[in-house]
């Protein structure tokens, strides 16, 4: 018999991963009580696949998390064994912080900062269904039909709804690692939700004792940014000893004993029915892919201090045990290693994302919210920048206020939650760098720029927070002005000797500094060199002051672009437009705008199957109903 607890909550937050601690902290910050539902309080925070956090376009998600005021990028700054920079040869747009962050701590650590939120309950138990009365959700039932109650529920459950782990012709019902594999709460999403549901398919690689790698066969990868954070509040080191990585090569045994095994692979014996990742491929699905290709790189990375697991990072694999050791045998650095943990897929259910609205809120369902791989996505970042947005919008939603949506233009979030909703996706979706069109406008540099006034209004960035911010933009400022006051002289001889050096064109007259930092072969570290710099100033500052003035005037094309763009972004769709009335529009456009249910013309013109022609006419629509409403009006 189901028993209705007294105590009634603000909001539920179902899954204590990356998403739902997001929203969880979020909403607590933003003074509601939360309860928050865990499988296992010994798995808060899991990372189960790589220990890392970051990477191209994944950085710039934990950047904006950090400005809005979300917790990933201070548990990455406080756990991390190594830092990397990426993509430095390449413009500041699309490079990216990577950490290798210590397993064990990153769970620890966030298990602290929910134990120091007075706002948040966090209980263990397997929630099995939802509680929906007249569209509207009310709660969630645990397995031991307990009726828990609030007018918000955000539903994280990553990838362990009717979860199975696969290895060869091995299945068992479980989440990550081995987990309890919630049944109930599928057919609860589905039935009474009336929701359409998919069902995908990740893996993860073997795990190895690091005490038996041959580590002189492998190349080093040292840490190469230690004086980077993710956070923007992070003022020092963690203290924690620096880890390297390892990068070695499948070799040609490697790849025979894959092919002379293809035929056990659980997806070409039907076994994995799942949509698997296109971006983070197993490496029989690499090998089978691109059989022109001699050898994939790997990278193994350690787990933790405490721990003599590393991973293999790139060896993601579903097929036999006794195959996956000849295969970890076979890669140079890996011939004595010791296969702690096999590596395997999973498949999961998850819904389908085009039936959320831009808050993430179910369009069927009031006050039903999902984030992270519930959604679709794949990746601990992606996951965590959802429960953020759902967190927020679940508050501002309980509190009568209008929705925050961050648009394409403004982050990468906005790119993020945008492709769900409008294009949505038939495979794990990964955030990517190319996915963004605006993409010199939304560095992970300037993510506290672009987004901390967003937190400050939300009341997720503190005083301590906001002074910090206000300094910088004032530092920024200041340096940009010096800059244009300091004079640079054709009789620098020390300036002469570094033009030549550097290809640059000779001075001929007098310039200011901030003339000279413009030039491609010219950068601010020589600014300092010269004397011309501020030797006083943080590194974050003078960087972003870098970038700024060398990109200036392709900042300036795209923020024009942007600007051509707002008309549609800002034309808003009536919630209960027949497009089937709209004279001219073409079968599919009609359907797949019904199904989805814009909000704007501009997100109308993103989906997948509208035409330029069908916005177009679609726009003549709206004009025309505009007017018959307005002679109604009149009559």
């Amino acid at each position: 018999m189901t028993e209705t607890m007294k105590a009634k909550y603000d909001l539920i937050v179902v899954g204590a991963g990356h998403a739902g601690l997001e929203a969880a902290f979020a909403a607590a910050h933003m003074g509601k009580q939360v309860l928050l539902l865990t499988l296992s309080l010994d798995h808060i925070a899991l990372l189960p696949c790589n220990p890392s956090i970051g990477g191209p376009a994944k950085g710039h998600l934990v950047r904006e998390i950090d400005a809005l005021g979300g917790v990933m990028g201070e548990a990455a700054d406080a756990t991390d064994i190594q830092m990397r920079l990426l993509n430095t040869q390449k413009g500041p747009a699309v490079q990216a912080l990577r950490a290798q962050v210590d397993k064990p701590r990153y769970g620890a650590y966030m298990r602290q900062r929910l134990q120091e939120e007075a706002n948040i309950t966090l209980l263990e138990r397997v929630v099995e269904g939802l509680i929906i009365e007249a569209g509207a959700v009310q709660g969630v039932v645990d397995e031991y039909e307990t009726a828990w109650q609030a007018p918000r529920v955000i539903v994280c459950t990553g990838t362990y709804l009717r979860g199975q782990i696969i290895i060869g012709d091995l299945i068992k019902n479980a989440g990550p690692g081995g987990q309890v594999s919630p049944q109930g709460l599928s057919r609860s999403i589905a039935e009474d939700a009336g929701l359409a549901t998919m069902r995908f398919k990740t893996g993860t690689p073997p795990r190895v004792d690091g005490r038996t790698l041959d580590r002189e066969l492998m190349a080093v990868q040292p840490e190469d940014a230690p004086d980077r954070r993710f956070s923007h509040w992070s003022e020092a080191a963690n203290g924690l000893e620096k880890r390297p990585c390892y990068l070695t090569y499948t070799s040609a045994d490697t790849h025979a004993i894959i092919r002379d095994n293809w035929h056990r692979s659980p997806m070409q014996t039907g076994l994995v029915t799942g949509a698997p990742p296109r971006y983070c491929p197993s490496i029989e699905d690499k090998i089978h892919r691109f059989s022109d290709k001699s050898r994939h790189q790997l990278f193994i990375e350690p787990e933790g201090l405490d721990t003599t697991l590393y991973y293999m990072q790139g060896f993601a694999t579903s097929l036999p045990f006794d195959v996956q050791e000849q295969m970890v045998h076979s890669v140079p650095g890996l011939a004595h290693a010791t296969l702690v943990r096999a590596g395997y897929a999973i498949e999961y259910d998850l819904i389908e994302p085009t039936q959320l609205y831009p808050t993430l809120e179910c369009q069927s369902v009031k006050g039903l919210y999902f984030a992270g791989q519930m959604n679709g996505t794949s990746g601990y970042e992606e996951a965590a920048a959802q429960g953020l947005m759902a967190g927020i919008n679940a508050v501002l939603s309980l509190e009568g206020k209008a929705p925050f949506v961050l648009r394409r233009h403004e982050a990468y979030i906005g790119v993020l939650i945008d492709d769900l909703i409008t294009k949505g996706t038939r495979e794990p979706y990964r955030m990517l760098t190319s996915r963004c069109e605006y993409r010199l406008l939304l560095r992970q540099d300037n993510a506290h720029l672009r987004l901390t006034p967003y937190g400050r209004r939300l009341g997720l960035i503190d005083d301590d927070k906001w002074a910090l911010f206000q300094a910088d933009c004032d530092q920024i400022a200041a340096e940009k002005d010096r800059l244009k006051g300091v004079d640079v002289s054709p009789a620098d001889a020390d300036l002469a000797v570094l033009l030549t050096d550097r290809g640059s064109t000779p001075l001929k007259q007098k310039i200011t500094a901030l003339a000279l930092l413009k030039r491609p072969e010219i950068g601010y570290r020589d600014l300092l060199a010269l004397g011309y710099g501020d030797g006083c100033l943080p590194a974050r500052i003078w960087r972003e002051v870098e970038t700024a003035i060398k990109y200036e005037g392709y900042i300036a094309k795209q923020e024009d672009q942007v600007a051509r763009l707002e008309k549609l972004e800002n034309k808003q769709l009536p919630a209960d437009f027949d497009y089937s009335r709209v004279t001219g529009l073409r079968k599919e456009a009609c359907e797949k705008l019904s199904q989805i249910r814009p909000l704007t013309v501009g997100q109308a013109s993103r989906i997948s199957g509208v035409n330029p022609a069908d916005i177009t006419v679609l726009l003549v629509g709206l004009k025309k109903a505009a007017c018959l409403q307005g002679g109604n009006h009149d009559r």
